[in-house]
């Protein structure tokens, strides 16, 4: 290290030396304003909530290949009225139902269909793709579902995180009360300092109907929350 280098290493140490009164001053401050029974008192909870996913897609394709458009449109349309037909039958909503067609010719007239279906009840997702499998058997291609999370479901997890959270500050609180020695009053101030989301991953496999894993969601908080002491409490309430 050279002598420029040595002297602004001791000028930084001289600063930091210099600073550290004032460090231990605010700090020794800060600590004494806890302690202050007519002050306020801060703690920090922490909560982690999980949940399945919720939903499912399933696409049905139909396609097929004939001599002529009337032909395959026929073919086609018999196997597309039979797949809605047993979705209406299970109480599945045309909302959560979309078709998709595509005409082509090559050498002949080929028509292919996608049925995208989203399903909130699993145990009727099962039983439309057993229908769908034994009445139209190889006629019929079913994707595995594939699982996701709704925007409610999202929601509901990170306001149970959060309130979770707050639980948990409330009983830290309370061991907080009994090292000070005073009754701690109402919450002031409720912040949320971090959420975090995760998601674990689907199992690979889209080639089959068998269920695969459902993608769970994890969500955690860190709130922070301030309450009253005793004297602070009887002035503001």
């Amino acid at each position: 290290m050279g002598d420029q280098d040595r002297s602004f290493a001791a000028l930084l140490s001289l600063a930091a030396a210099d600073q550290a009164p004032k460090r231990k001053e605010a700090q020794t401050a800060a600590g004494q304003r806890a302690c202050d029974p007519a002050g306020e008192v801060r703690v920090t909870g922490v909560a982690e909530e999980t949940a399945a996913a919720d939903r499912a897609t399933v696409t049905v394709s139909v396609d097929c290949v004939k001599d002529s458009v009337a032909e395959v449109t026929s073919s086609v349309s018999r196997r597309l009225d039979y797949v809605l037909q047993t979705l209406r039958q299970h109480g599945v909503k045309d909302e959560d139902v979309s078709v998709r067609r595509h005409l082509c010719r090559d050498y002949m007239f080929r028509m292919d269909t996608q049925t995208v279906v989203d399903f909130s009840d699993f145990e009727v997702m099962e039983k439309v793709i057993c229908v769908l499998l034994e009445k139209l058997d190889s006629s019929v291609y079913v994707t595995a579902p594939k699982f996701y999370h709704s925007a409610e479901c999202t929601s509901k997890l990170r306001c149970k995180a959060f309130s979770s959270a707050v639980e948990n500050a409330k009983q830290k609180v309370t061991e907080v009360s009994r090292l000070l020695g005073e009754t701690v009053g109402h919450p002031l101030l409720v912040s949320e300092e971090e959420t975090r989301e995760s998601m674990s991953s689907e199992e690979d496999g889209d080639t089959s109907v068998q269920v695969p894993h459902r993608p769970v969601a994890t969500i955690s908080s860190r709130v922070s929350v301030s309450f009253a002491l005793p004297n602070q409490t009887r002035k503001r309430f």
